[in-house]
């Protein structure tokens, strides 16, 4: 599909959403893109084989510590994927995705997984309880101490070792006592900045040859950033939901892994 196809096909798309957040007064900071003082935290679920039928935890939140404070100031992430997996489906380069959610820049000292009740194993053939202690009731700590740049989306890989994380004791129960390794990399690179005047909705749009690599759209303060794109060289379009302002671009913005490339102001001209 060509450029000017893409165009015109967006420009219809932004003008609806234009005209719906005209009536739902659109004034939720989150909307359009994100604010440039959050990183994006996606935590995904993976796992080492185990010589077992299968492995049920019960996830039913996950928590995130910025403070430094063991005691204090958890915060449960938005929209995390409750329910029971099975670590024993997420082997040999595997996962799921837990939660993809906002965070405050600065630094992840924590993450705690909160484990509701149906937490299981299956051994030939047979379903047993799994224990949890209950110094773990709480939430299953990790320790992660890495900074996180605003505007930055990362990923955290939570690495269950299930053949270590299982006890077996001499009462033939079996008990969660979870080794995890976590792995926290940053997720490409990010393009952001502000359009002007900030009470026009604008479509921005991240484009590579005739590739549409992202998009998003200015929040009400104007700002907008687009996330997680591959390091490499892109044109950025504006396209305004007021027709009467003249889209713009900027070509040859560099995007590199872990930053985010902040491109000059744009101001809409009629």
């Amino acid at each position: 599909m060509n450029k000017a196809k893409i165009m015109k096909q967006f420009v219809s798309i932004v003008a609806v959403v234009f005209v719906f957040c005209t009536f739902s007064a659109c004034n939720n900071k989150e909307s359009g893109s994100e604010q440039l003082g959050n990183a994006r935290l996606e935590i995904r679920l993976t796992d080492d084989p185990a010589d077992y039928d299968a492995i049920y935890i019960d996830i039913q939140d996950v928590q995130f510590n910025v403070s430094g404070n063991n005691a204090d100031n958890w915060q449960s992430l938005v929209g995390v994927n409750k329910g029971i997996y099975n670590l024993l489906d997420l082997v040999n380069d595997k996962d799921t995705l837990l939660v993809n959610a906002d965070i405050p820049s600065g630094k992840l000292h924590q993450i705690r997984l909160v484990l509701g009740p149906a937490n299981s194993i299956v051994v030939d053939g047979v379903s047993m309880p799994l224990e949890t202690p209950s110094a773990q009731q709480s939430g299953l700590k990790l320790n992660v101490q890495q900074d996180v740049l605003a505007g930055v989306l990362y990923t955290l890989v939570l690495d269950f070792d299930a053949a270590r994380s299982v006890v077996h004791t001499g009462s033939n129960k079996y008990i969660l006592k979870p080794v995890i390794r976590t792995v926290l990399a940053a997720v490409g690179g990010s393009i952001g900045g502000y359009v002007f005047p900030n009470n026009v909705l604008t479509a921005v749009y991240a484009i590579q040859g005739l590739d549409t690599i992202a998009t998003t759209f200015t929040a009400p303060s104007g700002a907008f950033l687009v996330k997680g794109i591959t390091p490499g060289t892109y044109d950025v379009h504006f396209i305004p939901a007021d027709p009467a302002f003249r889209k713009e671009y900027k070509a040859g913005v560099n995007v590199l892994a872990g930053k985010v490339s902040i491109v000059d102001t744009v101001r809409l001209i009629r």
